[in-house]
């Protein structure tokens, strides 16, 4: 792969030469405000890197987190879950111009694509390790380690490599006052106690969203309350139940998460409508993408403190 990739560097200055050269004399003042540099800490120790990065490729699946701390990426991976090759929706503005280059959960990407955006920085996790000593030949490289289960420490995480803490604790502060508030409104309307569930169904099983994602927004961040039954999510991985598993689960209210298909097979199922709630018409039905992913993304999360309210109007 480093033979493949040397003669793609080389094929490539070749072209280039009779426009701008070759290497750091074909740098424009445009993609390269500076050329001072700083040393970071990542998971793999100490990293050299741009101190104001212009051409950010992210793989990671963080752009979102970089956009919160003041960076815009030319390259990223936080494409929708459902479809690669376009953003979800709750990003399409804040990643516009980007190239997409995968799916953040994948291990491995296309390291031409990345060479061919000409990245000063380039922004890993260490889903993408393998990955490393190519990138790392491109363009200075930072891993970072996600902790899945708290999405403030990611936040937090990213910002204490690039030294923007300030700007991190600003933001997560106006969210949590945000959040706070949003759930306040939704309980004066329909009771301190009313339940919430949400999860996603797919293939004939029911995914619930507890520790993480939609889930998390709704107990967390908002403050609403849980139903019982519920199985409690203890890693990365969401609690699976079966339709009968879905029945113990005493809710007033259920934010349903599927794709066409998947809601049809629901609805035919006698278990399902003889739920109370779906009786009741207390039921949001939100499309896979992009509500599947959205409770995952910090700026996902803050568009939907301010659509839960509106959603739950529905179903009156």
């Amino acid at each position: 792969m480093k033979k493949n990739l040397l003669k793609t560097i080389v094929a490539s200055c070749v072209t280039a030469i009779m426009l701008v050269g070759c290497g750091t004399n074909g740098t424009t003042t445009e993609n390269k405000a500076s050329d001072k540099t700083v040393k970071v800490t990542d998971v793999r120790g100490e990293v050299e890197i741009p101190a104001e990065p212009q051409r950010i490729v992210d793989l990671s699946g963080n752009s979102d987190i970089l956009s919160i701390l003041g960076y815009k990426v030319i390259g990223t991976a936080n494409s929708d879950a459902y479809d690669y090759t376009k953003f979800p929706a709750y990003l399409e503005e804040t990643l516009k111009g980007a190239e997409i280059l995968g799916y953040s959960m994948q291990d491995t990407m296309d390291v031409e694509a990345v060479m061919n955006l000409n990245p000063d920085l380039i922004v890993i996790s260490t889903v993408q390790e393998k990955m490393y000593d190519q990138l790392s030949e491109i363009a200075p490289t930072v891993m970072i380690k996600l902790e899945a289960l708290n999405w403030k420490e990611d936040v937090k995480a990213f910002a204490k490599v690039f030294n923007k803490e300030e700007a991190a604790n600003k933001w997560i502060s106006n969210y949590e006052s945000k959040a706070k508030e949003a759930g306040d409104k939704v309980k004066k309307e329909y009771g301190e106690s009313t339940t919430y569930l949400s999860f996603l169904a797919s293939g004939g099983q029911f995914f619930i969203f507890d520790g993480a994602g939609f889930g998390n927004v709704l107990y967390e961040d908002m403050g609403l309350a849980k139903p019982e039954g519920m199985p409690e999510q203890s890693d990365i991985s969401l609690p699976v139940v079966t339709y009968e598993g879905l029945a113990s689960i005493k809710s007033d209210y259920i934010f349903l998460i599927a794709t066409d298909e998947d809601l049809a097979q629901l609805e035919s199922n006698a278990i399902w409508n003889s739920l109370p709630a779906v009786k009741e018409g207390k039921v949001v039905k939100l499309q896979s993408s992009p509500y599947f992913n959205q409770g995952y993304s910090s700026i996902g999360r803050e568009l939907l403190i301010d659509e839960i309210g509106e959603m739950l109007n529905g179903t009156k």
